[in-house]
């Protein structure tokens, strides 16, 4: 059973920091269902 199976997330990746694509690929190996991920500039 994966730590967050079953669960949907929703993903904010910052530009400059960890992008939310690698974020989201991290939720679903934990076995999370993404229904929004996104990559944003913070400045």
């Amino acid at each position: 059973m994966a730590l967050l199976d079953g669960k949907k997330a929703i993903i904010i990746g910052d530009r400059d920091g960890i992008p939310g694509i690698a974020i989201e690929e991290c939720a679903r190996s934990a076995g999370a269902e993404v229904v929004f991920s996104s990559t944003e500039c913070f400045v």
